[in-house]
């Protein structure tokens, strides 16, 4: 999934070469929720389906990674604006660029499997993020709120995903991402909050019938995710959780769209069951992850990011970056 893409290639003189250092809290959130990612969609790439008629995990709901991911990508499309900005006398055509080349390759995945997100990011990121930065930052965050409100009261969908992606970037234009790596108070009373909201939103759901409920539940269960990651990464934990989750996040559009591949040749080579057994899913996806996990542990050794983030990052830069870590590319 997408990146921040904070190094882009040398262009000369006119393009500095270093760029601003990875953020590791992202890397993990990222990586964190690309687990849950897989989760969510096993059955569904399994069974070549494109809508939930029930939740492919049973009872445990593990749809969290959209609005994170969401949020995600708005961030890392504002960093790559500021980072533009100083390298590229048009920045924006940059951008452009990376968000066409997510949709070639969101097209190339959908044949594989119909139900893929980059598409629709990348339509949404053309539609509603590229115009955005001509905005304030103040409209850009109102304008968030109210596509988040709109999105939570229809239930979600395209609506929802722009408004994240402008919180995304609202973030980044106030100044919160450059802190994300320095604070607990914030993290801490930010999850007391969302878990408050949380806890109102279910017993709600649990008297009346609005479907308003479960969106703002599942938005809320996502931002105390979040919370809690950010806390854990100010913890002596932040040393297992950058080695668990930071590989699997640096290479997140690797692994989202091998991970495909790797579960149609399960189902369909293999012949494993994992569209009817959620126990054969939970080891599919497992056996997955160690794998990428492995793979990507062992390429970032050698390499500056994944193989797919490598070509992303020449199209959007229209130049060959770097790739090996001793500078030959």
């Amino acid at each position: 999934m997408p990146d921040e893409d904070l190094h882009p290639p040398r262009r000369g003189p006119a393009m500095p070469s270093p760029g601003r250092p990875r953020i590791a809290a992202l890397d993990v959130l990222r990586g964190f929720t690309l687990c849950e990612i897989l989760l969510a969609n096993i059955q569904l790439i399994a069974d070549d389906s494109t809508a939930v008629v029930a939740q492919p995990m049973g009872a445990w709901d593990p749809w969290l990674g959209l609005p994170i991911f969401s949020l995600l990508f708005g961030i890392g499309f504002s960093l790559l604006l500021d980072s533009a900005a100083s390298r590229d006398p048009r920045p924006r055509l940059v951008l452009l660029r990376r968000l066409l080349a997510l949709l070639a390759i969101g097209l190339g995945h959908m044949l594989l499997w119909p139900g893929e997100v980059l598409t629709k990011y990348a339509i949404v990121g053309i539609l509603v993020l590229l115009p955005s930065t001509w905005l304030p930052r103040w409209a850009v965050a109102g304008l968030s709120a109210a596509l988040m409100t709109v999105a939570v009261i229809s239930g979600g969908g395209p609506l929802l995903i722009a408004g994240l992606f402008l919180l995304g970037s609202a973030l980044v234009r106030y100044g919160v991402i450059d802190k994300i790596d320095g604070s607990t108070r914030g993290p801490v009373l930010l999850g007391l909050a969302f878990a408050a909201g949380l806890a109102a939103a279910l017993w709600v759901r649990s008297v009346t019938d609005l479907p308003a409920t479960s969106t703002l539940a599942d938005l809320l269960l996502a931002g105390v995710y979040v919370c809690v990651l950010l806390i854990l990464l100010r913890t002596p934990l932040r040393p297992v959780l950058q080695l668990l989750f930071a590989p699997l996040g640096r290479m997140a559009l690797t692994n989202y769209l091998t991970a495909t591949l790797l579960v149609l040749a399960a189902a369909h080579l293999l012949g494993l069951p994992i569209g009817l057994s959620s126990s054969v899913a939970f080891q599919a996806a497992g056996v997955i992850l160690a794998a990428q996990w492995l793979f990507s542990t062992l390429w970032l050794r050698r390499y500056r990011q994944g193989p797919l983030e490598w070509l992303w990052r020449w199209a959007t830069w229209a130049r060959r970056p770097t790739l090996r870590m001793n500078g030959v590319t």
